[in-house]
């Protein structure tokens, strides 16, 4: 796995990849935005690591940027702990968001999760109605044509789809998708079910909310 940090502290860059290199990661680095995204295109890293308050750009349009071209999971550091910055960043694209200061074991726990979230367990193809899901390509289609998915949204679908009609709890999904530290954070969920629904409309499969309990995916 390489990751790619885009960050303008140099401390910051310095604990990241003593933390990133231990657990075998390649690491390589950037200090601005623009930088970054080149590294991006040429490098083709695993996972970013992005700071939103980069000196020549913000880091929300670093990230919009990214997402017109790849989908490379990115998660999001940075100080900035208001949930509308936390929604916004997610809304555009981001996998997950650790707030500074943070524990070098939280970090490499969402890291791990976004990494399960790439990699796929099963490898059965998995069916319902239109929807077509191919866990080792870590591909869909619906009705046919390819399914535009970021990792974090292709996680929840296949999470949804192996439990088919039936209730998937809340602390279950939070759990299996962003790991077992992100129970409490369901914004999260509550983002990426949105885009799951808009990019459903107009099929027959429908994602249900069960007030206080959770989500059920059904073909209606």
């Amino acid at each position: 796995m390489t990751a790619l940090i885009i960050d303008d502290e140099i401390q910051i860059r310095r604990l990241l990849r003593m933390a990133l290199e231990a657990k075998g990661y390649t690491v390589k680095e950037a200090p601005a935005g623009q930088l970054g995204l080149q590294e991006a295109v040429f490098v083709k890293p695993d996972v970013i690591l992005l700071d939103l308050g980069l000196p020549d750009m913000d880091g929300l349009e670093v990230l919009k940027r990214l997402r017109e071209w790849s989908q490379i999971p990115v998660l999001i550091l940075s100080v900035r702990d208001q949930e509308s910055i936390k929604v916004a960043a997610l809304e555009n694209g981001a996998d997950d968001y650790v707030t500074k200061p943070f524990s070098t074991a939280e970090l490499i726990a969402r890291l791990s999760a976004i990494q399960r979230r790439r990699s796929g367990d099963e490898a059965t193809t998995l069916h319902l109605g239109p929807l077509h899901i191919d866990p080792v390509q870590h591909e869909a289609h619906l009705q046919g044509e390819p399914l535009k998915l970021t990792p974090t949204e292709y996680a929840l679908l296949s999470l949804l789809v192996r439990h088919a009609g039936k209730i998937v709890t809340l602390k279950h999904i939070l759990r299996e998708v962003w790991g077992p530290q992100s129970e409490n954070q369901g914004h999260y969920l509550r983002v990426y079910v949105n885009h799951l629904r808009k990019k459903l409309e107009g099929t027959p499969l429908e994602l249900r909310n069960e007030p206080g309990i959770g989500y059920r995916l059904v073909e209606g």
